[in-house]
């Protein structure tokens, strides 16, 4: 027998007397749908487990990260912190747009795993599905971020960022972004490949290797305490399936299925933001372009509270030279709860800033690498040719904005202009202090659906 969408597979039927003069007679009736919201301690449970994996195999191949076991833990980990800038870190393509998107989807997969609710949708053009996709893409963000920068991380163990050319942010972006990619993926070929082969072979051998062609997913399970083939929408490929089970699977609507979510606006928001800012009175050299991330919790009826975090590249600069600016901030946002689908914002936000740049010298980088050695340092090399600045400060920023509300999970951050102000020192001659910030973006919303 099929459970109905929005149910987890399950085998056990409980036996109910049938009314009136059939009383005596036996109805199978599917047992109590499985209750709703989030399993946090069994979610927690597995990525923790996921989170020591990854960081004792990092620990167990990386030289660089043995031979910072030795340094200050504390001060170590705040110059790996204030040391990052830029993009890139010197990881290889494999590493970077292979390793990191896999470690996101398997994280997203744990997420839907442990989120009641959603733990089987089926790829589709239904609101179910996307909605478990972006909610596993959010929790994905926060895993890439304590793997990068957290308490047990790189950057904790080992000091990673801490020397070049490990200083970038690419995974921050990289590993939940290309992750939600790589789990859209895994989906498809589950929906259109995977349960065809299943529907149409009696071999459970070859039922469980097709389910190999979900590698996320099947770690996923792993950590969990699984086995690797098992589905939250469908039997163990080495049990019985029940007669016109995997076809009436393939071919089922995934429809939406009521969560009965809290009454009100949402509690917690995060929003992915592009941005453009132009720095007052610097002319060409003075625009930034880049990209960051907030989250919001909300306090009251009409008011948040924002933890802002972005970055952008310095464009306009000389030849030879290369910059960045990062600004982390957190403050108080005004949101009132409107009921049209157009809703302003107003908040202030203060924090720091930190402006990098570096000037690189050719002939220099010509002459150190001709005459390195395979055992010379990278970083050590790259500091006999290159020449570093930055400053840090105490900022500020006060904007406006408006967004618009597609549905309960979504809504476009249609503009919002703010005015920036830090206390930085002058860079090469250039005064950063002051400028104006135009973001856009897409807003995630939790707790409502």
């Amino acid at each position: 027998m099929e459970p109905e969408p929005g149910e987890a597979f399950s085998s056990s039927y409980r036996l109910r007397p049938a009314p009136g003069r059939n009383a005596l007679l036996p109805v199978i009736s599917p047992a109590p749908p499985p209750p709703r919201g989030v399993d946090w301690h069994h979610l927690l449970l597995s990525s923790g487990t996921f989170l020591v994996f990854s960081q004792a195999f990092r620990c167990a191949t990386e030289q660089g990260t043995r031979d910072a076991f030795g340094d200050p833990f504390l001060g170590g980990y705040a110059n790996s912190l204030g040391n990052m800038h830029g993009w890139a870190d010197g990881d290889t393509f494999l590493v970077n747009y292979i390793g990191h998107p896999m470690e996101g989807s398997v994280t997203g997969f744990i997420w839907q795993h442990n989120d009641r609710a959603y733990r089987d949708v089926v790829f589709g053009k239904n609101t179910r599905y996307w909605k478990a996709k972006l909610r596993g893409a959010a929790f994905s963000y926060v895993f890439s971020v304590q793997f990068e920068i957290g308490p047990v991380s790189e950057a904790s163990l080992g000091h990673i960022q801490a020397v070049y050319p490990a200083q970038g942010f690419v995974d921050h972006v990289v590993t939940p972004a290309t992750g939600l990619g790589w789990t859209i993926l895994e989906d498809v070929l589950d929906k259109y490949l995977i349960r065809t082969i299943e529907a149409h072979t009696p071999n459970s051998y070859l039922r469980a290797l097709s389910r190999g062609l979900n590698p996320a997913r099947s770690f996923a399970n792993m950590f969990e305490g699984r086995y690797p083939w098992e589905r939250d929408d469908r039997p163990s490929p080495f049990r019985p399936y029940p007669e016109g089970l995997a076809l009436a699977q393939m071919k089922r609507d995934a429809r939406k299925v009521e969560v009965h979510p809290p009454p009100g606006v949402a509690p917690f928001e995060f929003t992915l933001t592009p941005n453009f800012r132009q720095y007052i009175g610097t002319g060409s050299q003075g625009s930034c372009a880049g990209g960051g991330s907030s989250a919001a919790l909300r306090m009251a009826t009409d008011w948040q509270i924002v933890v802002d975090v972005n970055g952008c590249k310095l464009l306009g600069l000389a030849p030879n030279l290369t910059g960045d600016s990062l600004s982390y901030m957190a403050g108080p946002r005004w949101t009132p709860r409107i009921s049209s689908r157009w809703i302003p914002h107003a908040h202030v936000l203060v924090g720091g800033t930190k402006l990098t740049q570096e000037r690189t010298n050719p002939e220099q980088r010509k002459e150190v690498l001709a005459a390195a050695k395979p055992t010379d340092s990278l970083n050590e090399l790259h500091t006999k040719y290159t020449r570093h600045y930055e400053t840090n400060g105490f900022a500020l920023a006060a904007g406006v904005g408006v967004e618009y509300k597609l549905n309960n999970a979504l809504a476009v951050r249609v503009a919002s202009f703010d005015y920036t102000r830090s206390w930085t020192s002058d860079l090469n001659g250039v005064s950063y202090k002051r400028g104006m910030q135009f973001t856009s973006g897409l807003v995630l919303r939790m707790g409502t659906w």
